[in-house]
């Protein structure tokens, strides 16, 4: 696992346009976003209590969150993912999963996880029955990303960020969403492992 730096900040469009300016002239978009975006969607687990939730936004320290995650409506690259922070810094584990496997945790048939070979699915699981994670939302949004070799940056710019509702069909192309943001808001996100270089740090708003 590798510990990172991740900052998080809501901006509106009009610092959108103009830090995307900037960035040509010291970063490249991300050769894997097609046409320079790519579409997310995430189901996130949490108990009935919001445990999860509750812990991020008090800014706990020490805390985690399950979710699976894919890109482009295409469910042949599925990620299980595991976040975890620990003293200001955020760690990230993954393990692949079917679409079938995904199904059927969906419909609440979990009994094949316990028998996986894969730590984290095996993991989810103890916690489902521990802690009574359940798949509680999703979310989707478009993502522009951006990259930096030195020091190992990426800035990503998400936007029409939206919440599903009344559903957990991760796989449904017409699952209706409400935004979650102020209309012209989207969230920028800095994520370094090593340092951050001072060339990018002058292009960012103050945090």
């Amino acid at each position: 696992m590798h510990l990172r730096h991740e900052w998080k900040h809501e901006i509106n469009r009009c610092d959108l346009l103009v830090l995307r300016q900037r960035l040509r002239a010291v970063m490249k978009p991300d050769e894997h976003a097609t046409g320079g975006a790519y579409f997310i969607r995430s189901l996130y687990f949490d108990n009935a209590a919001d445990k999860a939730l509750r812990e991020k936004l008090d800014g706990v320290n020490n805390r985690e969150k399950f979710r699976i995650r894919y890109y482009n409506h295409d469910p042949s690259l599925i990620r299980l993912e595991k976040k975890s922070k620990r003293s200001g810094l955020v760690c990230k584990e993954s393990a692949l999963l079917t679409a079938a496997e995904v199904q059927l945790l969906i419909d609440g048939r979990w009994e094949w996880m316990k028998e996986s070979d894969k730590p984290l699915v095996c993991e989810l699981y103890s916690k489902m029955i521990s802690q009574g994670l359940r798949p509680r939302t999703i979310v989707d949004y478009d993502r522009q990303p951006w990259i930096l070799d030195a020091g190992t940056v990426r800035l990503t710019f998400d936007m029409d960020v939206r919440a599903a509702v009344g559903s957990f069909d991760i796989f449904d192309p017409e699952l209706p969403a409400l935004p979650v943001l102020e209309p012209g808001k989207c969230v920028m996100e800095v994520k370094f492992t090593e340092f951050l270089p001072q060339f990018v740090r002058e292009i960012l708003p103050d945090r």
